[in-house]
C-alpha cells in the first residue's frame, strides 16, 4: 500500500476538457492530445490516480468496464429491498463483484484507483451490509472485492469512515465455522490495515486478536492463509504519517490472548505445513519483548524452529531456512532462549545449514545474524561458535559474495561479537586474513562502514578508523 497522494487533484471533467482543448484548439491528433494532457499534468504534480484516461468521443468514461460494473452494482444496491430474496439479482451481483475484483487486481492497471474515486469502497461496504449471511458465495465475493479495492491510504480511510472494520469483524464473528468467509475477511483486514494506523487501532478496539486466536484454535493449522497476513500487518509500524506507532503495544495485547502459543502450534506441523512461512513471519511480529520470547520457548517454539531449520537444510528449502533463521534470531534476543538454543546444538545446526546453502547470501546473512545474537555478551557462546566454524563461515562468505552488502554487514557484526570478549579469537581471525576482507567491505559498502569499523577496533587494530 502506497503513501498518501500529495499531488493536486483534478476532476474527470477537467481532464476530459483539457484533452478536448488539445484537439480542437491546438490541432493535435487524439492520441497525442491524450498523452500531452497526461504529461503536462504529471509535470505539474497533479494526482491522476483514478482518472479514466481516454479521448472524449472515442471512448467515454461510461464505457470503462470498472465504471460499468460500479454503475450496475449501484443500481442493484439502491433497488435492494426485503423482497430481493430474488436469486437472479443476487447472482448478478456476485458476477459483478467478481468482475470488479478481477479488474482491480490487474497490477498497474489503475483500476482500483478508478473504482475508489468513483465510490467503489463505499458501495461495496453498503453491499456487504445487505447481503444475506446464509449466502456464502455472495459474502465471499463482496469481501474479495473489498480487499481488492482497499489498495492505499485514501481507500483505507474511506473504508474506515464507512464502518468497514466493524462490518468485517461482524462477518468473522457470525461465520466462525466457514473457512471461505474467514479467509476472505482476514484478507480485508490485511489490506485495510496496511499503512494505516487508525484502521489498525479500530480493529484492535474490536478485539480482533481474540477473533484471530479463536480462529486458529477452531480450525486446522494453516487452513486460513490470510489470517497470518492479518497478524503481520496489524503488528507492523508502516504508517509513515505517525511519529510513534502503537503496534508494539498491540503485540503485547495479542500475546495476552494466547496468540503466540497458537502460532507455535502451527510451527510444530513442520516443514510440510503450507502455513509454516506465514506463521513464522507472524510469530516474529508478535515476539516484541523478552517475556513474549520466553513464553514462545516455553510453548516449544525454539524446539520447533530448530527442527524446521534442520529440515530446511535436508530438503533444500531456502525460503523456510531464511524465515525460520530470522525468527530464531528474534527469539534468541532473550538470554534464556539464547542458552536454550546453544544447549540444543543450535550453533552446530546453523553452521551445517550454512554449508548446505553456501551459494545463497540471503541464508548466510540470517545465520550470521543469529550467531551474532548468540555471542552477544557471552564469551562462552563466542568460543563455541568459533569452534563450530563461525570464523571460517565469515571469511568464506565475505570473499565469495563481496557485492552482498547486508551479508557483509552481518558478517562484520558477528565478527565483532566473536572477538570483543575473546582475545584468543582475534588472533585466529587475524591470522586468517580477516582484516583485509573487512577493510574491503568497509570501502565498498557505505552500509558496512560502522559495523566494519567496530569489528576492526575490537580485533585490536589501532588504525580501525582508516
Amino acid at each position: 500500500m502506497g503513501p498518501p497522494k500529495t499531488g493536486r487533484a483534478i476532476s474527470q471533467q477537467a481532464f476530459d476538457e483539457m484533452v478536448t482543448e488539445n484537439i480542437e484548439d491546438l490541432g493535435m491528433d487524439p492520441a497525442e492530445a491524450l498523452q500531452d494532457a497526461i504529461d503536462s499534468l504529471t509535470l505539474q504534480g497533479v494526482d491522476l490516480s483514478g482518472i479514466v484516461k481516454c479521448v472524449p468521443g472515442e471512448g467515454s468514461v461510461a464505457d470503462n468496464p470498472v465504471i460499468q460494473s460500479l454503475d450496475r452494482l449501484k443500481q442493484l444496491n439502491s433497488d435492494w429491498t426485503d423482497r430481493i430474496g430474488d436469486l437472479k439479482d443476487e447472482e448478478e451481483m456476485v458476477l459483478l463483484l467478481d468482475k470488479l475484483t478481477d479488474l482491480c487486481s490487474v497490477e498497474g492497471s489503475g483500476n482500483a484507483a478508478i473504482a475508489t474515486r468513483n465510490g467503489g469502497v463505499e458501495l461495496v461496504c453498503s453491499v456487504c451490509l445487505k447481503l444475506r449471511s446464509e449466502c456464502d458465495q455472495s459474502l465471499v465475493s463482496a469481501l474479495k472485492a473489498l480487499a481488492s479495492l482497499v489498495h492505499d491510504v485514501q481507500s483505507s480511510e474511506i473504508f474506515q469512515k464507512n464502518d468497514g472494520p466493524k462490518i468485517v469483524v461482524d462477518f468473522l464473528l457470525n461465520n466462525s465455522q466457514k473457512l471461505n468467509i474467514l479467509n476472505s475477511s482476514f484478507s480485508v483486514v490485511a489490506a485495510a490495515a496496511t499503512g494505516n494506523e487508525i484502521v489498525k487501532e479500530s480493529f484492535m478496539n474490536l478485539k480482533i486478536g481474540e477473533v484471530i486466536v479463536q480462529s486458529l484454535r477452531t480450525h486446522g493449522k494453516g487452513s486460513i492463509a490470510s489470517l497470518y497476513d492479518a497478524i503481520q500487518v496489524l503488528l507492523t509500524p508502516d504508517d509513515n504519517r505517525v511519529v510513534a506507532s502503537q503496534v508494539y503495544g498491540y503485540a503485547r495485547i495479542f500475546a495476552k490472548t494466547g496468540i503466540a502459543e497458537a502460532l507455535v502450534e502451527s510451527l510444530k506441523e513442520g516443514i510440510s505445513s503450507p502455513s509454516l512461512v506465514s506463521a513464522s513471519i507472524a510469530l516474529k511480529a508478535v515476539a516484541v519483548n523478552d517475556e513474549i520470547c520466553r513464553s514462545i520457548a516455553e510453548s516449544g517454539g525454539v524446539d520447533a524452529v530448530l527442527r524446521c531449520i534442520d529440515d530446511s537444510g535436508e530438503q533444500g528449502n531456502k525460503t523456510v531456512a531464511r524465515v525460520c533463521c530470522s525468527l530464531l534470531s528474534k527469539l534468541a534476543g532473550s538470554d534464556a532462549n539464547k542458552s536454550a538454543v546453544v544447549e540444543k546444538g543450535g550453533i552446530n545446526m546453523l553452521i551445517k545449514l550454512s554449508a548446505r546453502f553456501s551459494d545463497d547470501p540471503a541464508v548466510l546473512q540470517e545465520v550470521m545474524s543469529i550467531i551474532c545474537v548468540l555471542s552477544l555478551r557471552s564469551p562462552e557462546n563466542a568460543a563455541r561458535a568459533m569452534e563450530a566454524g563461525a570464523g571460517e563461515l565469515a571469511i568464506q562468505a565475505m570473499q565469495r559474495f563481496p557485492a552482498a552488502p547486508q551479508m557483509q554487514r552481518n558478517a562484520c557484526m558477528m565478527i565483532r561479537n566473536l572477538v570483543v570478549r575473546n582475545p584468543e579469537n582475534r588472533t585466529l581471525l587475524l591470522n586468517s586474513g580477516i582484516e583485509k576482507i573487512i577493510r574491503k567491505a568497509k570501502e565498498n559498502h557505505q552500509s558496512c562502514k560502522d559495523a566494519a569499523t567496530d569489528a576492526l577496533r575490537d580485533l585490536g587494530l589501532d588504525d580501525y578508523n582508516l
